[in-house]
């Protein structure tokens, strides 16, 4: 067991403390975070590879989807207006689905937050990922925070622009394969990469792998907590759904202060002494270049490697864990009160202890059952009502549509016989990948018939149509109808479309216009 003495301190700068603030258009000063190791860091190793898995694999598995439709599962065509995510095809028309979604993420991302802060930012937010991968390049290069301080401070040596080229050549590498893997979505990938590497593939494919590459390199390799401080939104909006429920990384200074490294002078001298050894620790581990111990901060992004570090230290000491930890507003409210004697006095963590130096019963600990609150319940239920309402629309949504548009001159034509004549654009689409063979039946206008341009049959009330599949057919119909059955200046009628193979069915309510006189 070490003695605080005993503990290294760190001597790191709080670029973004809320003791010292940067002003808006100061140049960049550079964080080295040292490397921290602990149950948050390897559960941001998982969810880093999962993340990565998930956004450089995606593009390469395939889903048979028949002889007539890409067989790549997630692609968004964009040439012929299709979104492909394994069984279900979204059309253009259907672009609700899409912004469903949208808002089942909005809504989950308001969960998440008002339950468990800024998990989102800490865990998930494609800057964090990818700056955490472009930290372990840098480290695995240029070692970890103390070498790469000396490196950054240094001169200018064979050595050093070695060591800073090849970091930058793997960053620039990572960069041009994000950019590569996003274009994957949009085109059968094994293809595209073919025609990346020959030369072949379109102009907007270089432009985009070029666009991305260089926004991935200079946000994630050069700015990095810049874009999370000046250019997310998020931060500023996430005070809006945290409430002292939620779970947020929290230095419980009523445990850890006051802070010394000298706890055995202090407590000889018959004061108060705290967990905290000042040793920074926290501090070095930081993305952010933040001080936890400051208190809630806009730059914080609940990534709890600071928890990581601290209790590692604590650790070392024999001392309990959670110094840093995720709590709640209300847990550390009441064990300030605890700790203060109900604000009488300064923090005295022995408030806190019994005795034997165990924790008091009266200490507050968060329980999961804190975090389901009316609020949490009201999110969840949004969110579970959109996903139902788009699952249900999904299940139930038509694959055979019809659309009629009446020809707007003339509006009828008076045939020989007197007869009156309405010509219409019948657009069919067949929403699945494989070939229908579609009944078109004209319903209601007693003694109506009708025809069909470019169909050799005479005039019927029924005709068989072929579709391609996952296509529209555009027919130019004629319909009929006898003096003596035209009852009205403007009649309705019906085109009823039918897949007996599939018995899908729909149909579409027309007008047929006659002239007065005929009334």
């Amino acid at each position: 067991m070490l003695d605080n003495t005993q503990i290294e301190r760190i001597e790191p700068t709080t670029f973004n403390s809320a003791k010292v603030r940067q002003p808006m258009y100061a140049a960049r000063r550079k964080i080295f975070p040292k490397r921290a190791s602990g149950s948050f860091r390897r559960f941001k190793w998982i969810v880093m590879a999962i993340t990565l898995g998930i956004y450089y694999l995606t593009p390469w598995l395939r889903w048979d989807r028949g002889p007539f439709a890409p067989d790549q599962a997630v692609l968004l065509d964009v040439a012929n207006r299709r979104f492909y995510f394994f069984f279900i095809e979204i059309w253009p028309q259907e672009f609700y689905y899409v912004a469903g979604l949208l808002v089942m993420a909005g809504v989950g991302l308001f969960l998440i937050t008002s339950t468990v802060g800024r998990a989102w930012c800490g865990y998930t937010c494609p800057q964090t990922v990818w700056v955490d991968l472009f930290l372990v390049v840098e480290r695995a290069i240029e070692g970890d925070r103390n070498a790469r301080i000396k490196l950054d401070a240094g001169p200018w040596t064979t050595r050093k622009l070695a060591l800073r080229a090849s970091k930058h050549v793997i960053w620039l590498v990572i960069a041009a394969a994000t950019g590569g893997a996003w274009i994957f979505y949009f085109a059968d990938a094994p293809t595209l990469l073919g025609e990346l590497f020959t030369g072949t593939a379109a102009p907007v494919a270089y432009i985009t792998v070029a666009v991305l590459t260089a926004t991935t390199y200079t946000f994630g390799g050069l700015m990095r907590e810049q874009v999370c401080t000046y250019m997310c939104p998020w931060p500023r909006i996430q005070a809006a759904m945290l409430d002292e429920s939620s779970l947020t990384v929290t230095y419980n200074d009523w445990r850890g202060e006051p802070r010394t490294r000298h706890a055995k002078k202090v407590l000889a001298a018959g004061h108060p002494v705290g967990d905290c050894v000042d040793c920074n620790a926290c501090v070095a581990v930081c993305p952010m270049g933040i001080d936890i111990r400051d208190g809630q901060q806009l730059e914080c992004i609940t990534c709890a490697l600071c928890i990581d570090a601290c209790d590692g230290v604590m650790d070392k000491l024999g001392k309990a864990r959670g110094l840093i930890s995720y709590a709640t507003l209300s847990d550390y409210n009441a064990n300030m009160i605890l700790a203060t004697a109900g604000g009488a006095s300064s923090v005295n963590p022995s408030l806190v202890r019994t005795d034997d130096g165990l924790f008091s019963d009266r200490v507050a600990h968060f329980h999961i059952s804190k975090i389901f609150r009316p609020r949490t319940y009201v999110y969840m239920a949004m969110w579970s009502l959109i996903g139902l309402g788009l699952l249900f629309s999904l299940l139930t949504r038509d694959r055979l549509e019809i659309n009629v548009l009446h020809d707007r001159n003339p509006q009828f034509v008076t045939l020989s016989d007197g007869s009156i004549r309405n010509g219409y654009t019948v657009k069919l689409l067949n929403m699945i990948p494989e070939p229908r063979t579609i009944i078109v039946t004209l319903g209601g206008l007693p003694g109506a018939e009708m025809s069909i341009v470019g169909v050799d049959l005479p005039a019927d009330r029924s005709f068989a149509v072929q579709v391609e599949p996952d296509r529209l057919k555009m027919l130019k119909v004629f319909v009929r109808l006898p003096a003596d059955q035209i009852h009205g200046q403007a009649q309705t009628f019906t085109l009823h479309v039918e897949d007996k193979a599939s018995f899908e069915s729909n149909e579409y309510t027309a007008t047929f216009n006659a002239p007065e006189i005929a009334r």
